[in-house]
């Protein structure tokens, strides 16, 4: 079930993330969808390791602080995903 929820956080924080990062960024469902769930667990382990100091591959819940964090993350990843591929964000 969890991953089932992952996928679902990944396509909402990755189409979010999508629309709020400046720039055009190519792809599909699949790419927005891998980039969100990349997005969950970037985001998930940066919160775990503020809140407990140690680093942990851990996702974003299923929720609302979960979400922001998740969209957060996305958009860390398309910048870095950006930089890979020297694309310009304007």
């Amino acid at each position: 079930m969890n991953i089932i929820a992952w996928i679902v956080l990944g396509l909402i924080a990755g189409a979010i993330g999508k629309a709020i990062y400046p720039g055009r960024q190519g792809g599909g469902i699949l790419s927005t969808m891998i980039l969100g769930i990349i997005g969950a667990f970037v985001g998930g382990s940066i919160v775990t390791l503020l809140e407990t100091g140690t680093i942990q591959l851990t996702a974003a819940t299923l929720s609302i602080p979960g979400l922001i964090v998740a969209v957060l993350g996305a958009m860390v990843a398309i910048f870095i995903w950006g930089l890979i591929t020297n694309r310009s964000a304007v």
